[in-house]
């Protein structure tokens, strides 16, 4: 039994070139592919509560979110329910008025976007997220 010595098989090589420019491809394809906008954004206005007086003010409704849950609708006191009537009753209005909310320290942002979503049910899209500004 001889072996030759010489004669090897030869080795099969796989070149990455191909590999890696496939990839680059589909990178580029989905980077362009791809949106980069927040399609769930609320859109809000600001301003600070100072700001808010006079002829501005005239016709808003001011909503004060609590840390307890409870909302402050232009200085009377009621609950998530009583809000949601309110709401209902303020889109009826035949100029629909301006919501501007503002919350106290400590309510979750969570509860802000609860509030903006109800108004926005009722066909309220006029709100403003209001600011007390630091003394």
């Amino acid at each position: 039994m001889r072996f030759s010595a010489g004669r090897r098989r030869p080795t099969a090589e796989i070149s990455l070139t191909p590999l890696i420019d496939v990839v680059f491809i589909l990178l580029i394809f989905f980077m362009l592919a791809s949106s980069f906008l927040d399609w769930r954004a609320i859109g809000l206005k600001t301003a600070k509560l100072g700001n808010m007086a006079g002829a501005a003010s005239e016709g808003s409704v001011l909503v004060k979110l609590r840390a307890d849950g409870d909302y402050l609708v232009s200085g009377e006191r009621m609950s998530r329910a009583g809000f949601a009537d309110r709401l209902q009753a303020l889109a009826g209005r035949a100029p629909k008025p301006r919501i501007v909310v503002e919350a106290e320290t400590g309510v979750p942002v969570q509860a802000l976007v609860r509030t903006v979503d109800m108004a926005a049910e009722q066909g309220l899209t006029d709100v403003t997220l209001a600011s007390r500004s630091e003394p």
